[in-house]
């Protein structure tokens, strides 16, 4: 896969182009999942108590914490009304994962694992908030980040 970028004023906004020789099964879960990314917006409150509504590819983590569940965006935290789990349900499956009973972080915003000799994995993400992966989620973070791995290498 090649990706090229290409900056000139003629464009107004982002313009996403997929090409290929044929259309197959790659072509349309990546133009699915590309929509899915930017298409989808969440509805969440910021901690003046004004409503925004945020793009999925910007959350950083989604956590549980009392009765509430908040999102931690790149432009702060936020509050949602809705479940983890009916988040979880609305995330890209391919971008997200759950790391623990009350937090699903966005694998694209991870910048470092850190492996600790009693067995636990913190996650540093890239605008440096820090997670701990379950014990019981240990098995299916590494297998998401090694499946991550190999299609990047493609």
């Amino acid at each position: 896969m090649h990706i090229r970028t290409e900056i000139d004023e003629k464009y107004r906004e982002i313009e996403l182009h997929v090409c290929n020789h044929t259309e197959s099964k790659e072509v349309e879960g990546l133009v699915r999942e590309l929509h899915e990314f930017y298409d989808r917006k969440i509805a969440a409150t910021d901690e003046r108590g004004d409503r925004r509504m945020l793009t999925p590819g910007d959350i950083v983590s989604v956590y549980a914490q009392g009765q509430k569940v908040f999102l931690l965006h790149e432009s702060g935290t936020h509050t949602v009304s809705k479940k983890l789990y009916e988040l979880e349900e609305e995330l890209p499956e391919r971008s997200f994962v759950r790391i623990s009973k009350s937090e699903i972080v966005n694998i694209r915003k991870i910048k470092k694992l850190d492996l600790s000799v009693t067995g636990t994995i913190r996650i540093i993400m890239k605008n440096g908030y820090e997670a701990f992966v379950s014990r019981r989620n240990i098995s299916k973070i590494k297998e998401r980040l090694l499946s991550e791995r190999t299609v990047s290498d493609r």
